[in-house]
């Protein structure tokens, strides 16, 4: 397709035999060896992912605080310069727009990454909503992003950007040549993100495959991420969907309050969402499960499909998130995955899948 984005390392997986594929608008590589040795690797070691698709928007002012508090769920005031957190940004029925990750950069000053997909929509969202006394800035297209996950992540750190120091978990630091890095991921593992000019991609991907890290596609991504229940937006996440029915009430300050959606969610917490996003786990060997395929109860009805689904290479057997009439959605359920019409045994278990 000849619409689609290219990131600044696509010559680099290329060059490295990447299957290339597109993904919210962007050719990205799906894999270079296979999914398992790329989730294995970053488990028991570490691995590079590119993230250049996702989307980066600096946000400044006086009243940037107050103003990203109307707009996340998250409580903003509770970040120090240095800190980050995992928030969502709804819409006024209470439905997921987007999930994120919002880093305050100094008292007035922060950085937030967004989904791919998401970009255009969530800028959009935002300047219709924008303070008067704060700046909007969407700077995607300067940066350029990695994801170095694994156990030996801050060692492979420690390599390549030498006096360099990591921050703690959720923290973010700007490095001597102005490259940013955050330490978050979305593998459960320990590791960072790292956004340099695109310039200098190419470089320092180059540099964290010499100190260690496998490359890794969007395949061992997705199986990583859906062992620890983490939701990907589009599938788990959706305007339709609130995040009190995905279970992530946690990350939604109701006590704040004030937030856009914020009264659907106070609603939902207080008599139960009547649909939640649950955990099946097959009872048995079965072929994969993805996205899409029914969900059908002990008698053969079917309940639900699957928001996510796949094979977990930690755990050799078929795992998946749906959403599900509340009376199903309890721990030890039988239910039943129907894989182009045959029909294999699942339970509902507790996120995460995989625990070290």
């Amino acid at each position: 397709m000849s619409d689609l984005k290219h990131t600044p390392l696509e010559g680099a997986h290329q060059a490295l035999g990447a299957r290339l594929v597109a993904f919210a608008g962007w050719n990205m590589p799906v894999q270079y060896t296979s999914i398992i040795d790329e989730h294995t690797a970053v488990r028991s070691k570490c691995g590079i992912f590119d993230i250049s698709h996702m989307g980066q928007f600096l946000v400044s002012g006086p009243t940037a605080e107050a103003w990203l508090n109307r707009m996340f769920t998250n409580n903003i005031a509770k970040l120090t310069p240095g800190q980050g957190q995992y928030s969502l940004m709804l819409n006024e029925s209470g439905g997921v727009i987007d999930d994120l990750i919002a880093y305050r950069t100094s008292e007035n000053d922060y950085f937030l990454v967004v989904n791919a997909s998401m970009i255009d929509e969530d800028f959009f969202w935002m300047a219709s909503h924008q303070d008067v006394e704060c700046s909007l800035r969407n700077e995607s297209d300067l940066w350029a992003g990695m994801a170095i996950q694994g156990p030996l992540a801050a060692e492979i750190f420690t390599k390549v950007c030498p006096g360099e120091t990591l921050p703690p978990r959720n923290g973010i630091v700007t490095t001597a040549d102005g490259s940013i890095v955050c330490r978050t991921g979305y593998t459960g593992e320990d590791g960072f993100e790292f956004f340099c000019a695109n310039e200098a991609a190419v470089s320092y991907w180059g540099k964290f495959l010499a100190a260690g890290a496998a490359p890794c596609g969007l395949g061992a991504r997705d199986t990583l991420r859906l062992e620890m229940g983490y939701p990907l937006n589009g599938n788990d996440l959706s305007p339709e969907r609130s995040p009190i029915e995905a279970g992530l009430g946690f990350f939604c300050d109701l006590e704040k309050g004030g937030f856009i959606g914020c009264e659907t969610l106070v609603r939902q917490k207080a008599d139960g969402p009547s649909v939640k996003l649950t955990a099946l786990q097959y009872s048995d060997k079965g072929p994969p499960p993805r996205a899409h395929y029914p969900v059908a109860a002990v008698t053969g009805k079917v309940i639900g499909e699957l928001a996510s689904g796949a094979l977990s290479p930690s755990l050799m057997t078929g795992i998946g998130m749906a959403y599900l009439p509340a009376e199903f959605s309890k721990l030890g359920t039988s239910l039943q995955i129907d894989v182009r019409g045959r029909l294999f045994p699942a339970t509902v278990v507790k996120k995460p899948f995989y625990k070290k």
